[in-house]
């Protein structure tokens, strides 16, 4: 994984010292709030319904053992012991003290990291897959471009305050796993005819308010050119985005407005008069290719014969008494993916265990222990996933039912990755000032009533995401099934979304009517999943049920789980 060079240190530790200036100043009065909060959000702090919360970034998703331990010290000693990894590839802290931020910052440099532009109207963290470099299916490994990207952003003064917050994905891979499309910009990396590494640009994606799936506005643009041109899409957006309405001022509206050809024009016009005004140091050069691609080579791999991991585990199975033998193989059959290298595998260390911990929550005892299986089955390295799950990227396939034995210690083996339980959900009501209604509860008792491992595995993929508030940070647009929280005077309610889907299928969910009160969701779970399972083809996937049937049988269902006394709210 990259490593920080003396301008990357240099930059860091200085930004240690001036938030430590600011901090000191807030405490005693000579920086009032005002002037202090957009300081704040430029080294991700945010204050919370209950306190302080600070979200440190995980660049493009890859860290290493030793920041994920270093992430459960700051869990212990400034914190309440855990942390909450998102859907943007961050970890959030969600109990710091104001004057202890500036401590958390400088453990934070000394392993390589930071909270620089989490937040603000500013180019956020950039994501990326969570198998980058070692998905089967990838056409190039995204992490030098997307660290190119990353240096080329941080701190870009002409982009420090843009109309809103702006988030980049970039994808390398035939299947995305990024959610490109609900992006600000969408990056899609492929090799064109003549083996050269090129970038198709989506742009105006997006969520919150108003969902929308972002247009191809640039194909096939050569990968060196990226500098230059987005500088010219973000100059369009930055000039004529609206700064006169919170709510109409991500991109995804000005393309709309303009329509996303006369967008593509705009840029073009804007990219053609920076290349003919500029030298081109504008653009990236192969020098500074190679200088980060260096960083991102093969770990040593072993050469192992290979096998598939199905046939793998029944070997190793055998000497398993029942019950684990099953909990083993429905593991591997949900939490390990195909590995480029022959005798590997990528596993997925699940953070949605049953109604015990919010989704993504990890104890700073669950991070040492995961630290240690990095160390000791994954090269040192880890991933996050934008699933708010983590990923050991390369495990020999040998070491799969001792990496299960060992990873079950800590309950991260619940074989859900895909399945209704593995719910994506943002902090909610219970955290978060911006949110209408709690998240935590209603994944909770949804998981609670799907407890049963042998009906989840016959219900096959299914993504339930839920979120707070229009925000959408739970992503519930793109969820097969999508819950979101409102307030319907001073009351919580959750409105349903159905036919959402993150993928090469990308879509956005629909609101099947009137919102339900947060003790009705699981009987209205459970008639929607009762829907499914009553009208699919053999082992069709929910999504394809919804997309052939159409939503009124599932809405028709979900609204006959009310009694006749029961208010319905209309939205």
């Amino acid at each position: 994984m990259y490593k920080y060079d003396y301008i990357d240190q240099t930059l860091v530790d200085q930004r240690v010292a001036q938030f430590k200036d600011q901090v000191k100043r807030r405490l005693d009065g000579t920086l009032p709030e005002e002037e202090f909060r957009p300081l704040r959000l430029q080294n991700g702090l945010y204050h919370q319904r209950h306190a302080y919360m600070l979200r440190v970034a995980i660049p493009y998703g890859l860290f290493s053992s030793e920041q994920l331990r270093t992430l459960a010290l700051i869990a212990d000693q400034y914190d309440r012991g855990y942390g909450h990894f998102t859907t943007r590839q961050n970890i959030q802290f969600n109990w710091v003290e104001l004057e202890q931020t500036p401590d958390i910052l400088a453990e934070l440099a000394k392993v390589e990291m930071h909270a620089i532009q989490t937040s603000g109207n500013c180019i956020r963290n950039i994501t990326s897959d969570p198998f980058a470099g070692v998905a089967g299916d990838e056409f190039v490994d995204p992490r030098p471009i997307c660290e190119l990207l990353r240096q080329w952003s941080t701190l870009h003064p002409e982009f420090a305050y843009l109309p809103r917050k702006f988030k980049f994905a970039i994808n390398g891979s035939a299947e995305d796993r990024t959610v490109l499309l609900c992006h600000d910009v969408g990056i899609n990396l492929k090799k064109n005819a003549a083996n050269e590494l090129v970038a198709d640009i989506f742009a105006g994606g997006g969520m919150g308010r108003t969902p929308i799936l972002g247009a191809l506005i640039k194909e096939a643009l050569p990968w060196n050119l990226l500098p230059s041109y987005l500088t010219a899409l973000l100059r369009v957006y930055n000039r004529f985005g609206r700064r006169d309405n919170i709510y109409k001022a991500r991109i995804k509206i000005l393309v709309k407005a303009l329509g996303p050809a006369e967008f593509a024009r705009q840029v073009e016009g804007e990219w053609l008069q920076l290349q003919n005004g500029q030298s081109n140091d504008v653009n990236f050069t192969q020098a500074e290719w190679d200088r980060v691609a260096q960083h991102f080579t093969k770990p040593a791999y072993k050469v192992l014969p290979p096998q598939a991991d199905l046939a793998v585990a029944t070997q190793f199975a055998a000497q398993l008494d029942e019950s684990e033998r099953i909990g083993f193989l429905r593991w591997i059959e949900r939490n390990v993916k195909a590995h480029q290298v022959p005798g590997y595998a990528s596993v997925v260390l699940s953070l949605k265990p049953h109604g015990t911990a919010a989704p993504g929550d990890a104890s700073s005892a669950q991070m040492r222990a995961i630290a240690d299986l990095a160390d000791r089955y994954s090269f040192g390295e880890l991933r996050v996933t934008h699933e708010q799950n983590l990923v050991l990227a390369d495990v020999e396939q040998r070491e799969l039912l001792q990496l299960w034995q060992a990873a079950k210690k800590s309950n991260l083996v619940l074989p859900n990755i895909g399945l209704l339980t593995d719910i994506i959900a943002c902090p909610g009501g219970d955290f978060c000032s911006l949110a209408n209604a709690k998240s935590l509860p209603i994944a909770k008792a949804i998981q609670e009533r799907f407890d049963d491992l042998d009906y989840l595995h016959d219900l096959g993929d299914i993504s339930l995401n839920i979120s707070g508030c229009i925000n959408s940070c739970g992503h519930h647009h793109v969820g097969n099934i999508g819950v979101l929280g409102v307030d319907k005077d001073g009351e919580e309610w959750y409105q349903i979304t159905l036919g959402g889907d993150q993928g090469n299928q990308a879509s956005i969910g629909k609101v099947i009517g009137p919102s339900f009160y947060a003790s009705e969701l699981p009987d209205v779970m459970t008639s929607i999943i009762n829907t499914f399972t009553q009208n699919r083809d053999q082992d069709e996937p929910f999504i394809e049920t919804y997309r052939r049937l159409g939503v009124v049988p599932f809405k028709e269902a979900a609204y006959r789980t009310r009694t006749p006394h029961q208010e319905t709210r209309v939205d």
